[in-house]
């Protein structure tokens, strides 16, 4: 795939509502399958799965299934996903503000 700018690369790869958020919890440590289904509510079972395969075949998630019954499966990031921890962070550090500036100032009803 060709891209115009290297930014659409970025977003290729984590692009979409639910791929950074998956990819900030397993920031974390490493969470099974119903770990984050559990911290992503509204996110289905089917969207999970494929967010979580897609994250695998661009190799910033690693998915290790141990051998016991029944099968346990844990996802975690890669030494390449890794590589995203930068962006991740300056993510959540920029929301934090857009939150203090748009939703905080109306939910206590002062004008900024």
């Amino acid at each position: 795939m060709g891209y115009n700018i290297p930014v659409e690369a970025t977003l290729d790869v984590i692009g979409g509502k639910w791929k950074v958020v998956i990819l900030c919890f397993l920031d974390k440590g490493d969470r099974r399958t119903s770990e984050l289904k559990r911290l992503m509510p509204d996110i289905t079972q089917k969207m999970l799965t494929q967010q979580l395969r897609e994250l695998e075949e661009d190799g910033v998630v690693k998915r290790t299934i141990y051998d016991q019954v029944p099968p346990k499966v844990v996802y975690s990031l890669t030494d390449y996903g890794w590589s995203l921890k930068p962006i991740l962070d300056a993510m959540c550090s920029w929301g934090e503000k857009h939150i203090e500036q748009t939703v905080e100032p109306a939910v206590s009803g002062r004008a900024e």
